[in-house]
């Protein structure tokens, strides 16, 4: 057992162990750019995960071949960026001009499905289950993706002014989003690094259940972040009713506004709501990562650190610490 270990140093040295694996695996030079620049969050955990299981008896061999997983993840996360880029019109990505703005639409959704098909290659060599947990999670991301555009005046209009607020209908399909784009890959990165650990059906559901948590706290933070900076209010409080309001009848164009303004005058309520639902998601994710059926090692330790650690990577830039 490494002595010392702190979560720092760890996600230091499996920061670097990653990189390497991107550019052995990755020569396509339009993809090493688009990939240039992210944080590696989920593989990072994953690697932390798969530590836990393994409690650092596996060999080198082995760690290199779940080091290839942990790349497919990040493929399929960077491949959606590429996408989500265009679907919203955003002009910037890591400080750098969106790949589309660099390279035409044409070429970014192309180059985002090599990138997936790159992804899913790595997953079926790692055999029938991986290949399946990376077709699913893609999929509930595109359903995640799908549900953000397609939400219409209809879902304000079914609104019950009795059994529930507008702007609790409005957070209630926000988390369903976060949960479909952000928390399942989060979580399937989780359950691939059990697979590669063999762990059992259960370890793997409880560390894909830990995933989804420390996902859904991140993507919270992420979004807090925004708020707190002024940075793009409508992406993050009402990224869906901006949408209706450019596809609205006249009718769900006066509700979209009301809410709007509503929301806008409720930002410091907003603020706060963010940073209880951060902490809930933070504490179930501490509560999984402590159940006896996890290996007791240095890396449970760890593992129980690392829901406050990656929020707080992200608070840190408004200066606000969970």
């Amino acid at each position: 057992m490494i002595s010392n270990l702190t979560l720092e140093g760890f996600f230091n040295d499996a920061f670097k162990d990653i990189e390497d694996k991107i550019k052995q695996i990755v020569s396509d030079e339009q993809i090493l750019s688009i990939l240039d620049g992210g944080k590696r969050l989920r593989p990072l955990l994953a690697t932390l995960v798969y530590k836990t299981c393994t409690n650092n008896k596996d060999t080198m061999e082995q760690y290199q071949r779940f080091l290839e997983g942990a790349v497919s993840v990040e493929l399929a996360h960077n491949a959606s960026l590429v996408h989500d880029d265009i679907i919203d019109g955003d002009l910037k990505r890591r400080g750098k001009p969106a790949f589309y703005i660099q390279a035409g639409i044409g070429n970014a959704i192309l180059i985002g499905h090599k990138m997936l098909a790159i992804g899913f290659n790595i997953a079926l060599s790692h055999g029938d289950k991986t290949a399946k947990l990376y077709v699913d999670t893609w999929n509930k991301t595109l359903t995640g993706q799908l549900t953000e555009i397609n939400f219409n005046s209809k879902d304000l209009g079914n609104l019950s002014k009795n059994n529930i607020s507008a702007d609790s209908k409005f957070f209630q399909l926000y988390s369903t989003i976060i949960d479909l784009k952000t928390a399942s890959l989060f979580s399937s990165a989780c359950k691939a690094a059990a697979f590669a650990a063999n762990a059992d059906d259960q370890l793997s559901e409880i560390l894909s259940e830990y995933g989804r948590e420390v996902g859904f706290s991140y993507q919270l933070a992420d979004d807090l972040a925004d708020l707190e900076k002024g940075e793009r209010i409508d992406s993050v409080v009402i990224p869906l009713l901006t949408k209706l309001e450019r596809n609205s009848t006249d009718n769900g164009l006066v509700k979209a506004r009301m809410l709007k303004k509503k929301l806008e005058r409720s930002l410091p309520e907003i603020k706060e709501l963010y940073t209880s639902e951060i902490r809930k998601h933070i504490k179930k994710a501490e509560a999984l990562s402590m159940l006896p059926i996890i290996p007791s090692n240095q890396y449970k330790i760890l593992l129980q650190e690392a829901p406050t650690y990656i929020v707080n990577m992200m608070l840190r830039e408004i200066n606000l610490t969970i």
